[in-house]
């Protein structure tokens, strides 16, 4: 049978089919023109990067971390050229694989192997990420010898270190490897090639000027991975020096005298606030942490009921015992409760109208007729007790809150505790309990709901032996940048206390005198072959509450229990320079366990300074 052609609709079909796959290529054709001038114009500097990127890269260098000293220049922390193991991601192929290599050779374990990962979110793919940090020599020279792996290399780094290791850790603080929360306190591009950071004390609230500035680098690889060529876009800028107001051998001298008892030592200079010495016992050795604390030190450190990384000497709230006394009297003698003449008979005892409770006296047998001046030679208890009474709490209160009791110093290290100076509102509030006169009685001696830091006491002291000028303490003195002179960093705040009458400062520090000179003085032991004028405050501070009749025996009592020994003083008399606060925890009385302590500590302040007057 013959097919019947349509050559009509043929033409037309075909003619359609034309236009379509013209259509088509038509659009491919756009899209082609597209694609290119989206690669050739639009994202031409990204993808002219990217084709660069196989073999220039853009890394941080990091900034070299300035190095702290004492006042006379001793070096307290310092930075050693080290090694460390990298891997590049992008140049090692299997990580995995790499690692597990690595750890079956043995220069690394586990543990490093955790902290790579851990570090690996903190970099890109190009960076060389440590692996293991303060490689020995020898591993050095062993892995260099049979390195068979791409992307893994050995690089130099500047590690901190503490010569003196435990010597003034609180104060000076210690460095360790950044985390999470780190990293969010820190600017990211000025920490990008950063692995350590300050942590607690001086490293920590200075970081930013010992930390620097971090520069980039270009570096140029060839096909296998090779550094070829190194360029400098902008250099680092080290960490700034800085310079203490610390004296390393009056640390020393502190922590020798405190070894293997809980206690601090505070020296403050009464002209301008800087702090010569900051000790809290026990110590430990900030090396540890450098480079990540072993099991072993961190679950020591954690396990001792000693707590050593507590700072005693802005975190220790202890009593302030009869230390607060010659303040309660300088209060009490600016509100005229009392006056230079005033005299309390001492009978061992003090009894408030139509109680039965007796408030013992120290010395049980009494004081007899006592005035002023020998209430704080003597530490009378039943003087103070009647002092405390007339005044009222409010009053009395409001004597001690000219010396910032109760609150912060505001000393240059993190961490410090304001203490506790109580009142009937602080009463109602903390304990929601009305206030009783018997307290009173105790806060007028320094015990109850009273507490203050080692520093505070120190503080205090120095405002006193300076007739009213309160200084805000510094440690910080001095700072340097590299090839620069030394320049002082800022002087101490200070606030002028407002008692007016010159005469009632000298009352005062004349019955600190007598705490020495005085042949009744609580630590007139001391004045034996004194180079120097000593004016000084004992305290003995009760731990736990005895009953009224109940007579205080240490030797019955558990070591925990006893009473911390407390020491407070200035010198020279006439013309002060530095004042003086010591803490012993659970040492019994503070005119024989704290006061011969302090005087140890003065005297390697005033024989250093009259060895340099014989010298000069």
């Amino acid at each position: 049978m013959e097919s019947i052609s349509n050559t009509q609709l043929e033409n037309k079909l075909l003619s359609s089919r034309l236009k379509l796959a013209l259509i088509f290529i038509l659009l491919l054709t756009l899209l082609l023109l597209t694609r290119i001038y989206n690669l050739q114009v639009v994202n031409y500097e990204y993808y002219q990067e990217e084709s660069f990127g196989n073999q220039m890269r853009t890394l941080p260098i990091t900034p070299s971390r300035g190095k702290i000293f004492d006042r006379n220049g001793q070096v307290l922390a310092s930075n050693k050229l080290t090694y460390q193991l990298t891997l590049t991601p992008e140049k090692a192929g299997n990580i995995s694989t790499t690692l597990l290599s690595l750890k079956k050779t043995g220069v690394i374990n586990e543990d490093d192997i955790k902290s790579y990962h851990k570090n690996r979110k903190r970099f890109q793919k190009f960076h060389n990420i440590p692996i293991k940090i303060n490689l020995s020599d020898t591993q050095v020279a062993e892995f260099l010898v049979s390195n068979q792996f791409p992307g893994v290399d050995i690089e130099p780094y500047f590690n901190r270190v503490y010569p003196h290791g435990a010597s003034s850790v609180h104060a000076i603080g210690y460095v360790s490897r950044m985390n999470k929360k780190d990293k969010a306190l820190y600017d990211k591009d000025n920490y990008s090639g950063t692995l350590f950071v300050g942590k607690v004390g001086i490293e920590k609230q200075y970081e930013s000027l010992l930390h620097g500035q971090t520069g980039l680098k270009q570096i140029e690889r060839n096909v296998s991975g090779r550094v070829v060529d190194t360029q400098i876009i902008k250099p680092a800028m080290p960490g700034q020096d800085l310079y203490l107001s610390l004296d390393l051998d009056m640390q020393k001298k502190a922590e020798e005298l405190l070894k293997g008892k809980r206690g601090a030592v505070v020296v403050v200079d009464t002209r301008s606030g800087e702090v010569l010495t900051l000790v809290s016992t026990p110590i430990y050795n900030p090396n540890w942490f450098v480079n990540g604390i072993s099991h072993a030190n961190y679950n020591s450190l954690q396990s001792s009921k000693d707590i050593p990384q507590l700072n005693r000497t802005i975190q220790g709230l202890y009593p302030p015992a009869s230390t607060i006394k010659p303040m309660v009297a300088l209060a009490g003698l600016e509100q005229g409760t009392i006056d230079i003449k005033t005299t309390v008979f001492d009978r061992g005892y003090f009894q408030l109208p139509g109680v039965k409770r007796k408030f013992h006296n120290w010395d049980r047998n009494g004081h007899g007729s006592v005035n002023v001046k020998d209430a704080i030679a003597q530490s009378n208890d039943v003087f103070f007790y009647s002092l405390a009474n007339k005044m009222g709490i409010d009053n009395l209160h409001d004597g001690l809150k000219l010396f910032r009791f109760g609150q912060k110093t505001g000393i240059d290290i993190p961490g410090e505790q304001g203490g506790i100076l109580p009142s009937k509102s602080w009463k109602k509030i903390n304990k929601n309990e009305p206030w009783y006169k018997g307290e009173t009685l105790n806060a007028g001696i320094g015990q109850g709901f009273m507490t203050s830091s080692p520093l505070q006491l120190a503080v205090t002291t120095a405002a006193v032996a300076n007739k009213g000028q309160l200084f805000q303490p510094t440690l910080l003195k001095n700072t340097q940048l590299p090839g620069q002179s030394i320049t002082e960093f800022k002087k101490s705040d200070s606030r002028q206390i407002p008692i007016n009458n010159i005469k009632n400062w000298e009352t005062v520090i004349d019955g600190m005198r007598q705490v020495v000179y005085s042949p009744k003085g609580t630590a007139r032991r001391l004045n034996n072959k004194l180079t120097y004028t000593l004016a000084g405050k004992t305290g003995t501070a009760q731990v736990f509450g005895l009953d009224a009749e109940e007579v205080y025996i240490a030797e019955n009592l558990e070591e925990k229990l006893r009473d911390h020994a407390l020491f407070t003083g200035f010198a020279p008399i006439e013309n002060p320079e530095i004042a003086i606060a010591v803490v012993v925890e659970n040492a019994g009385s503070g005119s024989s366990k704290a006061a011969p302590l302090a005087r140890q500590v003065l005297d390697v302040y005033f024989n250093k300074h009259l060895n340099n007057e014989l010298t000069q």
